[in-house]
C-alpha cells in the first residue's frame, strides 16, 4: 500500500461485486487492519462511516471487504498532512447533527444513522451506527436518530456540569427531516408512531422541560450526512471541513516553531459557520 495512488473518498459510491469478489480471506489481517483503523476514528471523523461498514463483516469476510478497507488506506494516504482542530475562541453552546439513511442495509433493511454535535465551531462527539431494529419508515428511523443523539447531547451536558462549565443556552438538535420534527409537538399516538413510545417521551421530555431545542436543517447543510453513507467529493470535502478536518500549514510541515505555526494557521484560517444560532 505504500505505492498505491491516492483517492479523494474513504469509500467509493457504487460497487459492483463478481462472484470471485465472494470468496474468503483470512479473517486475522482483515481484523488487524480493521481494528488499526478503529483507533484512527477517534480523532478522524472523516472515516468512522467507512470503518463502521468494515467492522460489521469481521466474522467472515471476503474479497469485496478487503477491497473496501483499502479504498481507506489509499484515502488516509493522500491526506497524511490533514488533522483535527480545536479552537478556544469558540462559544459554550452545543449543536448537534443527526442523520439516518433509512433501509441503508441491503441485506438486514436497518438504517444507518450518525451524529456529531460541537461545543461552538468544534467538534467533540461523533458516531456512525447500525440502528438496532428495523425501522417501518424514513421519519421513524430519524426518530430513532433523534433520540440517540438527544442521549449524547444530555451526557455531554453532564459532563460539563460536572467540571463546572455552564452552557449559556439550551443545545439545539438539527435535523432534515420535518415528519420527524413533527411526530415531537404531536402528543397524539397514531399507528406509525405508538410502537416507539420510549423514544417518543425522552426526547419529548426533553424538549417540552426546556432542555433541548430541536430544529429543522435543510439535507445540503446535514453535516451528519457523511456519518450515513457514501457521498461523492465535493460533498464529502465539505463536510469533512466543517467537522475540522483540516490541512496543516506548510509551516508546521517543515518544522518551524510551533508558536509562529500555530498563530499562522489560526490566522489564515477561514471563519467556518457551522449554524448560525437564532
Amino acid at each position: 500500500m505504500m505505492e498505491c495512488t491516492h483517492i479523494n473518498t474513504p469509500m467509493a459510491l457504487k460497487s459492483i461485486i463478481t462472484p470471485s469478489d465472494e470468496q474468503p480471506i483470512d479473517p486475522t489481517r482483515y481484523r488487524q487492519l480493521v481494528g488499526s483503523l478503529q483507533y484512527l476514528t477517534f480523532t478522524r471523523p472523516d472515516i468512522v462511516h467507512a470503518v463502521n461498514k468494515a467492522c460489521q463483516h469481521f466474522q467472515a469476510p471476503t474479497k469485496a471487504d478487503l477491497r473496501a478497507v483499502k479504498l481507506i488506506l489509499r484515502y488516509l494516504k493522500g491526506i497524511m498532512e490533514h488533522e483535527i482542530r480545536f479552537f478556544k475562541q469558540s462559544l459554550l453552546c452545543l449543536t448537534g447533527f443527526c442523520d439516518v439513511d433509512w433501509v441503508g442495509c441491503t441485506n438486514t433493511r436497518r438504517g444507518t444513522f450518525g451524529y456529531c454535535i460541537f461545543m461552538g465551531a468544534n467538534c467533540i462527539s461523533w458516531s456512525s451506527k447500525q440502528q438496532p431494529t428495523v425501522s417501518r419508515s424514513s421519519a421513524e428511523a430519524e426518530y430513532r436518530s433523534l433520540a440517540s443523539s438527544a442521549a449524547e447531547i444530555t451526557w455531554l451536558t453532564f459532563l460539563l456540569r460536572n467540571i463546572d462549565i455552564q452552557l449559556h443556552e439550551p443545545p439545539q438538535l438539527l435535523c432534515d427531516n420535518l415528519s420527524a420534527l413533527h411526530m415531537i409537538v404531536n402528543l397524539v399516538f397514531h399507528a406509525r408512531s405508538k410502537h416507539i413510545e420510549l423514544d417518543y417521551h425522552f426526547v419529548w421530555e426533553k424538549v417540552a422541560s426546556g432542555v433541548l431545542i430541536t430544529r429543522f436543517l435543510p439535507s445540503s447543510l446535514q453535516v451528519a450526512d457523511i456519518f450515513t453513507k457514501a457521498l461523492p467529493k465535493t460533498s464529502f470535502q465539505v463536510f469533512r471541513f466543517k467537522l475540522g478536518v483540516h490541512k496543516l500549514p506548510l509551516t508546521s510541515l517543515q518544522g518551524a516553531d510551533k508558536g509562529n505555526s500555530n498563530s499562522a494557521s489560526i490566522q489564515s484560517m477561514p471563519k467556518q459557520n457551522i449554524y448560525v444560532r437564532s
